[in-house]
């Protein structure tokens, strides 16, 4: 999961379609015993049509057209019905992209990709992963999907001015109290401006959708990646749609029993390792940094971030960071394990303890872009889609004090991420889901892929999900507190095991250890 954003057979299937229809309406031979006839598909027209491939390229600004463009990629957009229950009814589209195999001799089929959130772009990644494939990538087609409502696909957007829920309950009750109103206020700016729509936003109705892009594409199977939610999103599919899948790789493995608005409960203590470990590579440098020598001097500068954000808020350019939304950008800062972030991660830290000392700051890039996601109503179609899914997924309780007294009692183990992890957000004031959650599958066949210090999708997770799947294998990259492995962190060892299945389709004999290099 992701508070903040970071890619001539079909004619012939339709045909072969009206021949039978044609069939079915010749009368029997007099005496013939009628056979029973199939049930038609009231999908039908979604799974039989024709895609029409067109350039990536939305105009000259467009990067992620341009990127695809580069690659090979070739866009389409699905058709598919808004409500499952009424396929006749009212339609919206889904976006994908295509980097087909070049190996057709050895071609294994389309690789659909989701690269989490919920809420997150996907139709721009198959350039990075199929380079990520390396040879292996020449053998399928890399398709990426922009779910239903995010990106290219049609639209959700409930016009917030920020593009998270997700808050920090602060150090009161007219702390706290603040927060639900600002939640309640999100909820119902979602009714007013997306409430057609706001009960189809669904993991299920996902999955449908991917079964549809892949009749669509011609396929009987599908292979799947699936980064963070998007785990999540493939154990939906694959208990859904049994059968349909082939080599299934899930990597930053949420535990289905675990899943729902209430994700960030179970994370709060792999955030503040994470934030350990990069406030030791800090102070390794305080030459460079000035925020401490050692991890516990490190770590008493963003103490007195949040001290100084709880008495007046920080003046950071044009933003002002309250103890509600400093913490958020803190955790914003703890998803990837490398010098690079942990660099843009120091100097936001370093301009926030400049404003917490009085001095004016202009803020960093990293922490510039952070604030105006959070700030701004610049991403609210991020943020509004990611929580119509978590709410419309599952319930979340809708009293208030269940959550005032998870906060008082987080807030007694970890201070600062506690009133984020515990507190309520929009879901506290959604109608209840139409559909009841998905009681995922018993076993699969897949390569399960995580680091033991992921601070989004933990490593337990990840061992949950094994443990269920006595079939799966899992990959762990040990030592590193690293949100997504595959094509993202660099590690030889696990990209060898992911692209050697999915160049086989064969599990490794036993899970397989990776280790993070020591800095």
């Amino acid at each position: 999961m992701s508070l903040r954003p970071g890619r001539a057979t079909t004619a012939r299937r339709a045909a072969l379609g009206l021949a039978a229809t044609a069939l079915a309406l010749t009368a029997l031979p007099a005496g013939a015993v009628p056979a029973r006839a199939a049930a038609p598909d009231p999908l039908a027209r979604y799974h039989h049509q024709l895609l029409t491939w067109k350039s990536c390229l939305l105009g000259p600004d467009d990067a992620t057209g341009k990127e695809l463009e580069q690659a090979g990629a070739r866009c389409a957009d699905v058709t598919v019905p808004l409500d499952y229950a009424d396929p006749g009814g009212r339609t919206i589209t889904v976006a994908i992209s295509r980097i087909r195999a070049t190996d057709t001799a050895h071609r294994v089929g389309p690789l659909l990709l989701n690269g989490g959130g919920p809420g997150g772009q996907t139709i721009g990644d198959p350039p990075w992963v199929h380079k990520a494939m390396k040879n292996v990538g020449r053998r399928y087609d890399v398709v990426g999907v922009d779910p239903r409502f995010v990106g290219r696909s049609t639209p959700l957007d409930c016009r917030w001015p920020t593009g998270s829920a997700f808050r920090g309950a602060g150090h009161d009750r007219a702390g706290f109290d603040r927060i639900a109103a600002f939640s309640a206020d999100l909820a119902r700016r979602c009714r007013a401006h997306a409430g057609d729509v706001l009960p189809f936003a669904t993991t299920r109705n996902t999955a449908r959708d991917m079964d549809i892009v892949r009749a669509a594409l011609g396929e009987r199977k599908i292979s799947y990646l699936g980064y963070s939610y998007g785990s999540y999103l493939g154990q939906v599919y694959a208990t859904m749609f049994p059968g349909r899948t082939d080599r299934v790789v899930l990597d930053g493995v949420i535990d289905p029993d675990r899943y729902g608005p209430r994700l960030l409960r179970h994370v709060g203590a792999a955030n503040r390792h994470a934030l350990e470990g990069w406030a030791s590579w800090t102070a390794a440098r305080d030459t460079r940094y000035g925020l401490g020598r050692t991890r516990g001097a490190v770590l008493a500068s963003v103490e007195r971030i949040q001290a100084a954000a709880a008495r007046t808020p920080l003046r950071l350019g044009a933003y002002r960071v309250d103890e509600h939304m400093a913490p958020i950008v803190l955790f914003n800062g703890l998803s990837q394990d490398n010098d690079s972030a942990y660099a843009d991660f120091a100097h936001g830290v370093q301009d926030m303890l400049r404003a917490a000392n009085g001095q004016r700051v202009t803020p960093s890039p990293w922490l510039a872009g952070v604030l105006e996601f959070e700030l701004t109503g610049a991403d609210s179609q991020y943020g509004s889609v990611q929580t119509a899914i978590l709410c419309g997924d599952m319930a979340a309780p809708h009293d208030p004090e269940v959550y005032r007294r998870d906060v008082r009692r987080a807030r007694t183990q970890d201070p600062l991420f506690g009133p984020v992890t515990a507190n309520l957000n929009a879901c506290a004031f959604w109608d209840r889901p139409r559909e009841r959650p998905t009681t995922v599958r018993d076993d699969l066949p897949a390569l399960l892929v995580n680091a033991t210090g992921d601070p989004r999708t933990t490593y337990e997770g990840a061992t949950a999900v094994h443990h269920k799947w006595r079939s799966s294998r899992l990959v762990t990259l040990r030592g590193a507190d690293q949100h997504a492995v595959f094509g993202v962190y660099g590690s030889r060892c696990a990209d060898a095991a992911v692209n050697a299945y999915l160049a086989t389709g064969r599990l490794p004999a036993t899970d397989i250890t990776c280790s993070a290099p020591a800095r």
